[in-house]
């Protein structure tokens, strides 16, 4: 079997000669990092990879992260190193259960969190990410919002925004949800002097115990600037090991053992050497999709921040 260091040489020559882009998710094994030409949340990945002229992009994450890589770059092709891969949450809506959602609350506009399929976008008005979502619901200055499909983003933008009322579709991160407040009051008991920073992702109890809420890059930026030397991170593993890495000067906690994705676990360095060398895997999106999850993605870069 290969060494990392090997398999790194191998993968780096790959990617000179096919002309590719790595993409690494932050929730990845922290290993794939050493390969990776960008990592940070799924959306900035796929619109830095749009703005290079690779022709081949490898995303390491979850298949709507690729979609959505596709989306933005239709004349790259765009490879998943395991094509089983699959984002829990956005699998718990599909085209049926969208539009059924749509048609018990007929004329309210639905915000997409962009962890979702292509199809489920489409039929969505506007997209957000979990560092926007308040903005993008402000935005549509509307007094009711439909929010698809996490219900724990959704009821942390209505408590900013106690005017609208924000209606959401009842999915939920795994990962996330597995986090339970007394696991957080543990920590910081155990650590009184540490920051609580926590994803939106989480439910509302665990929410209601941090000191800042925020996406994983909002996260990250935050125990970086911060002159405070404890953190406990109320996230998935992944962001704790870059955390851990980048400033060894500071402290990290994981909140808990539990909050870890394991689909996000599944690729390793082999698994991108594989589908760089045969090119298999790839994803694409039908164009009916492509272009009207495109003009939601596009609408929601629009918005003011």
């Amino acid at each position: 079997m290969n060494t990392n260091a090997e398999l790194i040489k191998q993968i780096n020559d790959l990617k000179q000669r096919k002309n590719a882009v790595i993409l690494a998710h932050c929730y990845q094994n922290v290993e794939i990092d050493e390969v990776a030409d960008f990592v940070g949340d799924s959306l900035y990945l796929s619109r830095q990879a749009a703005n290079t002229n690779a022709d081949i992009i490898v995303f390491a994450g979850v298949y709507f992260m690729a979609e959505t890589a596709k989306i933005l770059s239709p004349d790259k092709k765009v490879l998943l190193p395991r094509k089983e891969s699959g984002c829990l949450m956005a699998n718990m809506i599909n085209l049926q259960q969208i539009r059924e959602f749509k048609a018990q609350n007929p004329g309210i506009p639905v915000v997409c969190y962009v962890n979702s399929t292509a199809e489920v976008k489409s039929e969505c008005d506007i997209c957000c990410t979990s560092a926007n979502a308040v903005d993008v619901v402000r935005s549509l200055n509307s007094k009711k919002v439909l929010f698809v499909p996490d219900t724990h983003l959704g009821e942390y933008v209505g408590s900013k925004l106690p005017d609208i009322e924000v209606i959401t579709y009842p999915g939920y991160c795994p990962t996330h949800v597995r986090i339970l407040p007394e696991d957080v009051l543990e920590q910081k008991k155990l650590h009184p002097e540490a920051k609580v920073l926590c994803h939106p992702e989480c439910s509302k109890e665990v929410v209601e115990l941090a000191d800042v809420v925020g996406s994983t890059t909002a996260i990250m930026k935050y125990a970086r600037e911060s002159r405070d030397k404890d953190f406990i991170i109320v996230t998935e593993i992944g962001v704790v090991d870059r955390l851990k890495r980048d400033f060894p000067d500071k402290n990290f906690i994981h909140v808990s053992f539990k909050a870890v994705c394991p689909n996000m676990k599944w690729n390793h360095l082999e698994d991108i050497y594989n589908v760089l060398l045969n090119e298999n895997n790839e994803v694409d999106v039908k164009p009916e999709y492509a272009k009207k999850s495109l003009e939601m993605i596009e609408r929601m870069l629009a918005v003011k921040v």
